[in-house]
């Protein structure tokens, strides 16, 4: 019989008997350093396997920094899992390091590949990885740090539940009543674990050859030869803490970067494309309410002359939709609340098409009609469109729209809009300053991997010392 070829993804642990009866109890606990670490390794993951994608697409060729960098989170992510609830195989503490560790329990090697399909980097490591991310979906509970980070996965706790956490339980509690973990479910989880590995070093796009269905129990991959030693190693060993650091700084400032750049070119877009006529960007919305007035939340203007130097001119305006004569007006929040106490009148608690936030007030008509009520600060009323300026005063202020007579029954087309003079350079400030937070992300993370590049030091033979007799 055939013995089945090596994949590229070798994973290989073993049961570091006897184990503690009740250590597994407080793991989570001492693993903490550890999660915390990873946490950010994993933050950073998907901007290194970004690079590398472009990289791929572009020479065929996964980088060798950045392939250390993959394999070296995780090699590190697998020691901690094995350690704690992906398998509980050890109660030796993982080492802080991307390097292989040859003496601990459990290790995980990638061979390096020299040539990458440039058409299957597209598709790998989404389209055809789709039927093993329904298998290790069940491994796994349906989430794992495969995900890079989707819902509220830490990036690399693939034993939180599914089928490896239900028999790594299982193991835990018979090994807290016999002082033996049952070897049958360690074989088995570790072909669990031996799958999901194998996924996830495949879109991450470390290797072009198709994860096989096929369940591998046991520490060791019985059968499979090792991968043939490579002629030029990836190292993993100058990968410091200071450089690890400075990496994943460096995906801090770049994913805040891809923020301001976001908005600031909205901003941008929003300023040049979107002012009507007169130069005002507005939002509007459809009011329509069966009391005999609509109102504003009470606003709080402060500082007034600094606001609407950075607002400009603000502008209130309702169109009747029913033919009949509208009413507009501002006052002061407690002038106006006064006019409409007895009344019946809806206060605006949404946007269009999500009124949900509605509050209607019980009453009966207003004593008089609004043009007559003397709370305005400012007011229009007539057929068609009325508008009206926002009085540049301190305080607290409400607008409100009503049929000019008074009657019940508001229909309305509302428009709020400013000038915002300002936004022109607030969206320059935005993009100037996602400039510069991408160049400082681009030049830490260049700086972590030009450094880690640089192959050690050959240490020094001191020179025999001679002396002169």
């Amino acid at each position: 019989m055939t013995a089945p070829r090596a994949y590229p993804v070798r994973v290989e642990a073993t049961l570091d008997e006897p184990l503690s009866r009740g250590l597994w109890l407080v793991k989570w606990l001492l693993a903490i350093p550890h999660y915390v670490v990873l946490a950010f390794l994993w933050f950073a993951y998907p901007f290194v396997t970004i690079a590398a994608f472009f990289a791929i697409l572009v020479t065929g060729r996964y980088p060798r920094l950045l392939f250390a960098f993959t394999s070296g989170v995780l090699r590190w992510s697998w020691r901690v899992q094995f350690y704690s609830y992906a398998a509980l195989g050890t109660d030796r503490y993982p080492p802080f390091t991307f390097a292989d560790v040859p003496d601990y329990p459990a290790r995980l090697e990638i061979a390096y590949p020299e040539k990458l399909s440039r058409g299957l980097v597209l598709v790998k490591w989404w389209l055809l990885a789709l039927p093993h991310f329904v298998i290790i979906g069940l491994f796994a509970g349906g989430g794992s740090w495969l995900a890079f980070g989707n819902g509220n996965d830490d990036g690399f706790d693939w034993a939180a539940g599914g089928l490896v956490g239900v028999l790594v339980l299982v193991a835990g509690v018979v090994l807290l009543f016999t002082g033996r973990y049952p070897r049958p479910i360690f074989d088995f989880v570790l072909g669990m674990d031996r799958w999901v590995l194998r996924v996830a070093a495949y879109v991450s796009l470390m290797t072009d050859e198709y994860p096989p269905f096929r369940l591998d129990m046991g520490g060791t991959e019985a059968g499979v030869e090792p991968p043939h030693p490579q002629p030029h190693p990836v190292r993993a060993g100058n990968w410091t803490a200071g450089r690890i650091v400075a990496v994943v700084s460096g995906a801090v400032l770049v994913l805040g970067a891809a923020g301001l750049l976001t908005g600031g070119g909205t901003l941008l877009w929003a300023d040049r494309t979107q002012r009507d006529a007169d130069g005002y960007l507005t939002a509007s919305a459809t009011v329509v309410a069966s009391g005999y007035a609509v109102a504003t939340d009470p606003v709080q203007v402060t500082g007034a002359p600094d606001v609407f130097a950075a607002v400009g001119d603000v502008r209130l305006r309702a169109t009747t939709t029913d033919g009949r004569p509208v009413f507009v007006g501002i006052g002061r929040s407690a002038d106006v609340a006064g006019y409409l106490a007895a009344a019946e009148y809806t206060t605006l608690g949404g946007v269009s098409g999500n009124r949900s936030g509605d509050r209607v007030h019980p009453g009966g008509a207003p004593a008089t009609s609004p043009g007559d009520a003397g709370v305005w600060a400012a007011k229009a009323s007539g057929d068609g469109t009325q508008s009206v300026a926002w009085p540049a005063n301190d305080g607290e202020w409400t607008a409100v729209v009503m049929n000019a007579d008074g009657s019940r029954g508001i229909s309305v087309r509302a428009e709020a809009g400013a000038t915002v003079p300002a936004l022109g350079w607030v969206a320059l400030g935005l993009l100037i300053a996602g400039a510069v937070f991408l160049a400082g992300g681009a030049l830490l993370i260049g700086f972590g991997a030009h450094r880690a590049s640089r192959r050690p030091e050959a240490p020094r033979t001191p020179e025999p010392s001679t002396v002169d007799m």
